[in-house]
């Protein structure tokens, strides 16, 4: 029993973590490509 509580804690916590990081990890991806589109823009009005 505490095998499942030293391992399936730790794993509980790191899945959490990884499914709210993934999101901000998206926003992130989003931003850039839409500094890139900025940046194209910017660079073809010169």
């Amino acid at each position: 029993m505490s095998i499942i509580a030293n391992v399936g804690f730790p794993i509980g916590i790191s899945v959490y973590l990884l499914v709210r990081i993934e999101g901000k990890i998206d926003d992130l991806s989003k931003s850039i490509k839409e500094l890139d589109h900025t940046i194209e823009n910017l660079w073809n009005s010169l």
